[in-house]
């Protein structure tokens, strides 16, 4: 059985040493509900034992890359502390996947094929070169949208990215940028039209795949640990405020104007 095999919200497809990964709900604007989550926490071991990977490439299937955390569900659990399942929510999901997002030593380029918001800009932005479409969205909405802190990475890697002054507004109001714009302030590397992104994608994937492979692993290693640094000093923080705000009546107001498709109210 391919070790892919389990995976139902994640498609894997191995061909001349590049991984697809492809966020793929489509029916749900690839919205990470829990068992993605779940799926986004093991894919890098599982690529990372992979010797027929050489790099990755990922990317969502239909027009949006991911609209994010799928704040329908939230809506529908009372406290938001009750999951699917009967699971308690561990925040420390949202840690292991930046953490195995760093370490995985192959590079990981990502097609950012259409809107890609909240815990999916955060996970697209952890990756090592970013092909943007001029017609995407990017930001975290976190603050805005669903009343709770940008914790699961946002306020790690924005401001690496585009300094502390610019995360900071983003983050705080929410901001969605257009694809040109996250290219001109160096959010992400390349922006092209939406049918160019997956395609360019791909090429850089396969380049650095038939590349001199130690020296591309250690040179993406030896970089990351900036960002790890950051991950240490930062992440368990501001989960852990993240996690405080999930018991405010902002959060509940979000997730209930969400639900009732109407602006929200806060207090």
């Amino acid at each position: 059985m391919s070790r892919y095999a389990n995976y139902k919200d994640l498609k894997i497809e191995i061909a001349d040493k590049v991984a697809t990964v492809t966020l793929n709900r489509p029916e749900a604007r690839n919205a990470i509900n829990q068992r993605l989550i779940r799926e986004l926490r093991s894919i890098w071991d599982d690529l990372a034992d992979d010797m027929a990977v050489s790099a990755v490439l990922l990317t969502g299937a239909g027009p949006i890359f991911s609209v994010g955390g799928d704040v329908k569900a939230m809506s529908e659990r009372p406290g938001g502390d009750v999951l699917e399942e009967g699971e308690v929510h561990d925040p420390m999901i949202s840690r292991r996947i930046v953490t195995r997002l760093l370490e995985l030593d192959k590079p990981i380029v990502c097609a950012i094929n259409g809107d890609c918001v909240g815990l999916a800009a955060t996970i697209a932005l952890l990756c090592d070169i970013t092909v943007m479409s001029e017609d995407a969205r990017i930001g975290d909405s976190h603050v805005n949208k669903v009343g709770l802190v940008a914790g699961d990475g946002g306020t790690v890697i924005w401001p690496l990215l585009i300094g502390v002054q610019k995360a900071k507004e983003f983050l705080m109001r929410g901001t969605l940028l257009k694809g040109k714009e996250a290219e001109r302030i160096g959010l992400v590397n390349h922006c092209l039209p939406a049918g160019e992104v997956l395609a360019e994608a791909k090429k850089i994937a396969s380049e650095l795949a038939h590349g001199p492979t130690w020296a591309i692993r250690w040179t993406k290693l030896s970089i990351n640990q900036v960002v790890k640094e950051r991950v240490n000093h930062l992440l368990e923080a501001s989960m852990a405020l993240e996690q405080v705000t999930f018991e405010t009546a902002d959060h509940r107001e979000a997730t209930k104007a969400f639900k009732e498709r109407r602006k929200p109210v806060f207090q």
